[in-house]
């Protein structure tokens, strides 16, 4: 099953196109209504960057940072590093298990298309430990259009916390520079933050 719902998003990603023409650039893809569809029954939260990039730069990678009340606890999950040329897609896309003892546990799936070429990691993740019973979770994602390209962008994010009544999404300052506002998470139990780096 997870096979024919990636074979789905494949599709997809090749149906999309880099939007903006500026070089090394980086923006949160614009979605049709029928995508947006075709994503929600593939998966509960996806995701979707397009990038432009000039002949200086040959790599991208991509991954996953789990934190905990706002320290680091895994890094680079999930990863791949893939060459690029010109421009591509990138799709960060969590979807839950069909295991119905392990209803915790999520999928998280990495890809990247460029130059006709597709690369994917897939992760099997356990969000909480003590399982997902009154926990409510809130994503949010770096909209900043055309944003430079630099190292390691923070593109977006899913914060999971117990017991709470209301959540903010991050703010755009925290995209910006998030050693500076690292304290926007410390309430939070668990912070996904799914960012991308690109060499030359």
């Amino acid at each position: 099953m997870k096979k024919i719902i990636f074979t789905i998003l494949i599709l997809l990603v090749f149906s999309l196109c880099a939007c903006t023409n500026n070089p090394n650039t980086i923006s949160e893809a614009k979605l049709t209504k029928r995508e947006k569809v075709i994503l929600s029954t593939t998966s509960y939260r996806s995701f979707i960057y397009d990038f432009n990039v000039d002949s200086s730069y040959k790599k991208l990678s991509v991954w996953v940072e789990k934190y905990e009340f706002g320290k680091l606890v895994e890094n680079k999950i999930s990863q791949i590093t893939t060459g690029i040329k010109d421009n591509g897609t990138i799709i960060f896309a969590i979807s839950k298990t069909l295991n119905n003892q392990n209803q915790d546990q999520s999928v998280f799936t990495n890809s990247i298309n460029s130059d006709g070429a597709l690369s994917e990691s897939n992760s099997l993740e356990t969000i909480m430990n003590g399982g997902i019973e009154g926990v409510m979770g809130i994503s949010s994602s770096n909209q900043t259009e055309n944003m430079p390209i630099k190292n390691n962008i923070v593109l977006a994010s899913m914060c999971y916390q117990k017991g709470v009544h209301g959540m903010y999404a991050l703010t755009d300052d925290f995209y910006r520079d998030v050693n500076k506002h690292i304290s926007e998470i410390k309430d939070y139990d668990v912070v996904y933050l799914f960012r991308a780096e690109f060499t030359k």
